[in-house]
């Protein structure tokens, strides 16, 4: 039968991920580094998968495809969530511990003002002031978010660049997180934490690769929705550590 289904430019494909995530269906799914269409009875043609592409990959196109197959997608997704099912960790550790997971716990971290001090000899204080970072771990409402300049970061940045905790973890509360690794839109928690907190400014340092274009896109999408006028920037960090001026 002709009708309307996603077609996907691969050569503009940065292999994100976010595509896949936002596809319910499962019809998209990454190969290689790359968004493909995998089932073609899968994509409903509706194309939730259109505002999540950040190179403008995924277009519409009338050709012969197979029929959308719900009650395919509907097996395929009870299947997926049966196979995720397992037994319930958190209550584990809650029975285990008295309490929940002690890693993930809020916390601020208070820096001796002294010790925070540019490093002269071998040593170089940590300058971070919040726990947890990771985004998908971090608390809505943690107290420290408010009056916060906020530090959203691909987690590779860290490693990249050499003096990253005195020059962009000092003075901000920090977040992490890899989209091509997590396979998630953090937009959306992102958003709740900008909407939700007084937050002063907010700092987006990814690296050049272009999987990292995911977290810049999700943390503009996040100001935009927030419906604040937030001062923001952001920073590219080449693989060889240097700020790069894009």
């Amino acid at each position: 039968m002709i009708r309307k289904i996603i077609k996907i430019d691969e050569s503009k494909c940065n292999g994100c991920g976010l595509c896949a995530a936002a596809c319910h269906e499962g019809a998209i799914g990454m190969v290689d580094g790359v968004a493909k269409l995998l089932r073609e009875d899968y994509c409903d043609g509706l194309g939730d998968c259109l505002p999540a592409c950040p190179t403008g990959a995924i277009t519409f196109e009338m050709r012969e495809a197979p029929a959308y197959d719900e009650a395919a997608v509907k097996a395929a997704q009870a299947a997926k969530a049966s196979e995720a099912s397992g037994p319930d960790i958190d209550a584990i550790i809650r029975q285990t511990l008295g309490g929940g997971c002690p890693g993930s716990q809020s916390k601020s971290l208070r820096r001796d003002p002294v010790a925070s001090a540019p490093a002269t000899a071998a040593a170089c204080p940590s300058q971070l002031s919040n726990w947890p970072v990771q985004i998908k771990l971090a608390p809505v409402n943690a107290p420290y978010f408010n009056g916060a300049n906020l530090l959203i970061a691909a987690d590779c940045c860290a490693y990249a660049y050499g003096n990253f905790h005195q020059e962009f973890i000092k003075n901000r509360v920090t977040l992490i997180g890899c989209p091509k690794l997590d396979s998630v839109d953090y937009s959306e928690k992102l958003t709740q934490i900008i909407a939700s907190n007084d937050i002063k400014s907010v700092t987006i340092v990814r690296m050049e690769v272009p999987c990292c274009g995911g977290i810049e896109l999700a943390a503009k999408k996040a100001l935009q929705a927030s419906g604040k006028f937030i001062p923001w920037q952001v920073v590219t960090i080449s693989t060889d550590g240097r700020k790069l001026d894009i």
